[in-house]
């Protein structure tokens, strides 16, 4: 009967990753079934992983591991089959939503049987009986063909829906049709007249193809349909046309393996026919045959019936007729050599039925169905595995469907002789770890580049190495696994085996890995644990074996799991090499990770972070990409994509620890190569290690030992150091990415690259020697120059160099440095290079020639505008050029450099400083240019520019020194004191009057007014003037002491007005605050507005909009920056940074000093006013400090940054706000 299903979208084939096979992780048998009956269908319990079995007699639902028997409920005993065993059961199917089983017979009958009751209940009965039954995948629908050829469809409640014939008259003879219903029972389409096709049909779950047979004059085939009728495809099976009828088609879940069931036509030697389960996959439109199970020709041995488990795509049930009962796990697993050198080839090999395609990844890239090398063996392959051997790893095995082994290896073929000690061990698993003689080659097909190192083993010798139930739990060096026996055991030879240790393990091995470097084997197993197999030798034993759970780092990220704890769920694919670990994750990135320096966290947190611009470590991938191979001692990665096609990246951590490597071997040319090759900055090859660079610059120049890569890389240097921004290596310390010796790391290379080039051979590494002078910092141009020029006559030609020269440095730059070296032949062998016109520059230096040679050279620097040295030239033409150089000095502002040309007595030198103090003068420098005038005599005018800057000091002496009469320095005292006065230095004018205009009485006016008291007394009492006490100092101490109380008072004032302000801000920002986290949570962008902390944290943490608006303030003009300042600290209400502004208000409330004051009301017995003043003071005083812990709360003074990120909560960032504040501010800090 045909399987209808529903199809819940719509693809094609599927394209999976063609250079993976199907590997058995397990098989659980159950023999010796003592149950009722023979089995006729069944189904899988996907909560219980329990096989519930329909026989003409029962149901009885048992666990396929323990043989446990879960429930039984007879068919015969309510009469729904005949007691006799003649009855027919045509489908049963689990319904873990009704928790029941549906059973239709072929009598016609619908049965339900309820697992929690243990009752069954017939739901519907069809009088023309049935012929089989099949439920959508939703199982919201189930659909019966009857004995009327109909077919019924009705909901999951048995209501029926509509009932059609199934028309098969008009199917013709040898000629069939594909009639396709949707989900109402509508006959949607019927296919074109398929000659050949037999009764499978099985419907892709996750696709539009519905797979059947064709039989064809001269094959036999696996065909597709599309849900229109179409046909799409096919593949040939690998039998004749008349040798095998297939059974049974059946999809997995996820639609990735086909299984055909199949047996043959005719019988074999006891008379009945060999049964056959194959497994197939597709890849890029090719189909292959990756397992082969053979059941021979025993009739007991035959699967009665064979299903795909619906939770786990890789697990399939099957139950002989002798009521034994099989479940395989497989999984998938890309067979890759294991070699760690450079012979290893990096191979895959992939299963193709009776066929391994090989391809070998060092030497080329073939997209798979295509390979490199196909072998060809007699029978399929079920398990293919490559040698575990240093130097040896492009060597393998290939396990087939009959038992026996062969072996390939590359190169010529040995001269080996056969052991008589072979025993054959039928096995799933298969890894060579070590090898020894072997036999002679027994003629099997090889192909051009590998050759048959053994011939097919026959099964010499029985062994039995299970234990009872099937539940094998001893291994004896290897776990084996396909139809009888599970075992481990080491390869002695290529070929054969010999027992040598028989050790327990407590658990189901699925999976084995063995290590090159210390001989190891790890062994996963079926809980997830993984132990690890310790190999040595003991004194009583020759070899001995221990197991130990295997804690190291390497293995646990191998697995992924360990100790039942996941430490990944999104990975795609991985693979081991060398100290990497390399996995693709289903985020679409590949990740490789130091294994020497990762732990589990690490990891973690490698794959749950984004990747960082300048991380090695992660790179983009295709989506769907799965690692493929690893090319060794290489840096290509060979990824596959969901389509088929390969593509080769060479991922920068590969690249980058390959280039480490040779770097620190002195691999100097390798790196150079890769790094030019995959476009890696060459400053690595210095910053990697920059004193053992400088150390072997010898050897780093005869190896790379081409001009052009020597100069590519000093075209290319630069200060960076690549190894801390672009390579930044995990494990490298900062000082060892130091520069090896001070200065600028380009002229380091530079001058020691030239150094050497100069010692090794100057005339071959001229141009490297030109470059290293033009990539210096500040490029040595003229220097380059001067080289070309005396190449005249040499090796390599003035003009090639000169060529090359123009290559790196701009024509014209090069024509003006040319000029600088006062070399005319030199310039016009630039210019003739150059696009100038003749016309343009032959005048200037036929001029030029003309010229006296130190007028010659000035006019060439000051055409180029080397100024300093044009002045220098100048100066040497003589005193006829002064008024030229006098100009040159004004125009260019040399003063110092043209006072250092000339002696320090001539008139030039005067000449030059008035001029000098002149520019002094514009410049607001009125005092320096003084100093300048007076040092060279012009005491006048010093005199003048003293007392234009008020020095008065300066001013004064300069008048004694010239000298200035009586009245004139008089005046010139009182003018001084007045601008003094002015400026409010009432000490220094005072100075002024009382000793040069010797006015006492204006002097003492001058300290009263600047309440200088007790200097003001002192020259009192020192003139004898105690009349101005009455007249003048007891009026202008009440005054000051009026001022200072009305001052005192105003700053209180404003104090608490600020502070209570404060307060009301604070309060109303916290209230805003929490409504704010109430209504949109702590992701707001206005949160940080509202916190004290972002407050005063002006500039670092502000969040808010308002931050972000001013953000943009320091790309305009300095205006607009100070306008933006003004409003931040503006005291107006409401203002969003009001508190900033009142705090910072309340810093610049100052308090003056008034000592001086209160002992001067003292002295004169004003004691009330002292007193009252005094007490003001220490009011306000007190009423500061008493403030300062309310103003500077506890939160302000700690100054720590907001905790924010990824790992923050909402809770710990307000916690961490709020505990944003500046530290708490000394008394003279603030209050002064």
């Amino acid at each position: 009967s045909a399987h209808l299903r529903a199809s819940p979208q719509t693809a094609i084939f599927s394209l999976m990753s063609e250079f993976r096979n199907l590997s058995l992780l397990q098989r659980f048998k159950c023999v010796d079934l003592s149950f009722p009956g023979s089995p006729q269908c069944f189904t899988i319990r996907s909560e219980t992983g329990t096989v519930l079995v329909a026989s003409e007699l029962a149901i009885t639902e048992f666990d396929p591991r323990t043989k446990e028997v879960h429930k039984e409920v007879s068919l015969t005993a309510e009469d729904y089959l005949p007691e006799d065993g003649s009855g027919v059961v045509v489908a049963i199917q689990d319904l873990p939503d009704q928790e029941s089983v549906c059973v239709a017979t072929g009598s016609g009958d619908v049965i339900l049987y309820n697992l929690s009751t243990s009752q069954l209940e017939c739901v519907g009965s069809v009088e023309s009986g049935l012929t089989g039954m099949t439920w959508s995948p939703d199982q919201e629908l189930v659909t019966l063909t009857t004995g009327q050829e109909t077919i019924i469809m009705m909901t999951k409640d048995f209501e029926p829906i509509t009932e059609v014939a199934i028309n098969q008259d008009d199917f013709g003879e040898g000629a069939r049709k594909v009639r396709i219903w949707n989900r109402e029972c509508v006959l949607q389409a019927t296919s074109e007249v398929v000659n050949g096709l037999e009764q499978p049909l099985c419907w892709k779950p996750s696709g539009s193809l519905i797979a059947s047979t064709q039989r064809h004059p001269n094959k036999h085939s696996v065909v597709f349909m599309e849900k229109n009728g179409l046909l799409h495809g096919d593949f040939t099976l690998p039998f004749g046309k008349e040798q095998v009828k297939v059974k049974e088609l059946l999809w997995n879940s996820d639609s990735t393996v086909l299984a055909v069931w199949m047996e043959d036509l005719k019988p074999g030697e006891n008379d009945h026919p060999n049964t056959y389960i194959q497994l197939w996959t597709v890849g890029n439109y090719h189909w292959y045959l990756k397992q082969s199970v053979h059941f021979g020709s025993e009739p007991l041995r035959a699967p009665a019936c064979v299903c795909w488990d619906p939770e786990k795509p890789l697990r399939l049930h099957l139950l002989t007729r002798g009521w034994a009962s099989y479940t395989y796990n497989w999984g998938w697993s890309t067979e890759r050599s294991h070699g760690t050198d450079c012979h290893d080839n990096a191979n895959v090999a992939v299963i193709d039925g009776d066929k391994i395609l090989v391809t070998t990844f060092r030497q080329c890239v073939i997209p798979p169905p295509m390979c490199a090398f196909e072998l060809q063996l007699p029978v399929p392959v079920n398990l293919v595995t490559f040698r575990s051997q240093a130097q040896r790893t492009n060597e393998l095995a290939a396990l087939t469907a009959d038992g026996h082994i062969y072996v390939y290896g590359q190169g010529e073929s040995r001269n080996l002789k056969r052991d008589s000690n072979i025993m054959l061990f039928r096995i799933s698993h298969l890894h060579f770890l070590y090898s020894g003689g072997g036999v002679e080659n027994g003629g099997v097909p090889g192909v051009s580049g590998f050759k048959v190192i053994s011939a097919p083993l026959t099964d010499l010798t029985s062994v039995d190495v299970s234990s009872g139930a099937g539940n094998y739990k001893n291994f004896r060096i290897f776990k084996t696994l396909l139809h009888f026996m599970q075992c481990l055991f080491f390869l002695n030879s290529w070929c054969w085996s010999f027992l040598r240790s028989d050790v327990p393990v407590d658990g189901f091995v699925i999976s084995l890995c063995h290590s090159l470097r210390n001989g190891t084997v790890a062994l996963q197993l079926d809980d997830g644990q993984i132990r690890k197999i310790h190999m040595g030798q003991s004194k009583k034993d020759k070899n001995y074996i221990t197991f130990s759970v295997l804690v190291t780092k390497s293995w646990l990220v191998c697995s992924l799991e360990c100790l039942f704890s996941q430490v990944a769920s999104n990975i795609s694919s991985f693979v081991v090499y060398d100290d990497f670990l390399l996995l693709t994750t289903h985020s679409h990135m590949c990740h490789c990770l130091n294994l020497s320096t990762l732990s589990i966290k690490g990891l973690q947190s490698a794959l749950s972070s984004d990747a960082n611009q300048n991380d090695e470590t992660v790179r983009k991938v295709e989506r769907g990409s799965r690692i493929v191979s690893v090319v060794p001692q290489d840096t290509r990665l060979i990824l596959q994509m969901p389509r088929g096609n390969l593509e080769t990246i060479h991922h920068q951590a590969l690249v980058l620890a390959q280039l480490r490597k040779w770097l620190d071997s002195l691999r100097f040319k390798d790196a150079f190569e890769c790094m030019r090759k995959l476009r890696i900055n060459l400053n690595l090859v210095y910053d990697h290690n920059p004193t053992v660079f400088l150390a072997n610059i010898e050897m780093f120049l005869k190896q790379i030992d081409s001009i052009n890569y020597i100069n590519l890389f000093l075209t290319e240097l630069k200060e960076e150091d690549t190894t801390t921004t672009m390579y930044p290596c995990p494990s490298r310390s900062a000082s060892s990415s130091a520069s090896g010796k001070g200065g600028k790391k380009v002229d380091i290379i530079c001058d020691a690259l030239r150094s050497t080039m100069e010692i090794l051979d100057p005339q071959k590494y001229c141009l490297c020697i030109l470059t290293s002078h033009v990539r210096k910092t500040t490029p040595e141009l003229e220097i380059a120059l001067q080289k070309v020029h005396e190449l005249r006559g040499d090796s390599v030609s003035a003009e090639e160099a000169l060529k090359y020269l123009l290559f790196l440095v701009n024509v014209n730059e090069l024509y003006e440095h040319s000029l600088g070296t006062y070399d005319f032949d030199l310039v016009l062998m630039v210019a003739e290079k150059s696009q100038k016109d003749p016309k343009e520059y032959l005048p200037f230096l036929n001029m030029l020639k003309t010229l006296e040679p130190s007028y010659q050279r000035y006019t060439i620097d000051k055409h180029l505008k080397r100024y300093r040295k044009a002045l220098h030239h100048l100066s040497k033409c003589g005193e006829e050029h002064f008024t030229e150089l006098l100009n040159l000095v004004k125009d260019q502002r040399l003063y110092s450099d043209a006072l250092e040309l000339c002696s320090s007595n001539s008139e030039q030198y005067k000449t030059l400083s008035v001029a000098y103090a002149e520019h002094l003068v514009e410049q607001q420098q009125a005092e320096q240019a003084g100093l300048l005038l007076w040092r060279c005599g012009e005491n006048a005018r010093a005199l003048q520019a003293f007392v234009s800057c008020t020095s008065w000091r300066n001013a004064l002496a300069v008048a004694t020194h010239i000298p200035l009469p009586p009245e004139q320095l008089t005046l010139l005292a009182r003018d001084l004191a007045e601008k003094l006065l002015e400026a409010r230095r009432h000490t220094q004018a005072a100075l002024c009057l009382e000793q040069y205009a010797k006015d006492c009485e204006e002097a003492i006016s001058a300290l009263i007014q600047g309440a200088a008291w007790e200097e003001a007394l002192r020259l009192i009492y020192l003139y004898n003037r105690q009349d101005i006490i009455e007249t003048d100092l007891k009026s202008a101490l009440l005054d000051a002491h009026s001022n200072q109380a009305s001052f005192l008072e105003s700053q209180k004032a404003l104090f608490i007005r600020h502070k209570n302000r404060l307060t009301v801000v604070r309060e109303l920002k916290a209230k805003a605050r929490l409504e704010l986290f109430d209504e949109d949570g702590p992701d707001c962008a206005d949160a940080e507005l509202y916190s004290e902390a972002s407050s005063v944290m002006t500039g670092s943490h502000l969040g808010s909009k308002y931050s972000r608006s001013n953000s943009g303030v320091s790309s305009r003009s300095s205006k607009n920056r100070r306008k933006a300042e003004g409003k931040k600290h503006s005291l107006k209400e409401g203002s969003p940074f009001e508190d900033i502004a009142l705090l910072n208000a309340l810093t610049q409330i100052i308090i003056i000093e008034v000592h001086s004051l209160l002992k001067a009301l003292v002295l004169f017995q004003f004691d009330g006013a002292a007193s009252s003043l005094q007490r003001d003071y220490g009011e306000l005083l007190q009423l500061m400090e008493t403030a300062l812990p309310e103003i500077w709360t506890d939160n302000l003074q700690q100054g720590q940054t907001p905790l924010t990120g990824p790992n923050s909560t909402s809770n710990s960032i307000m916690a961490s706000f709020q505990q944003q504040r500046p530290a708490v501010p000394q008394h003279g800090e603030y209050f002064q």
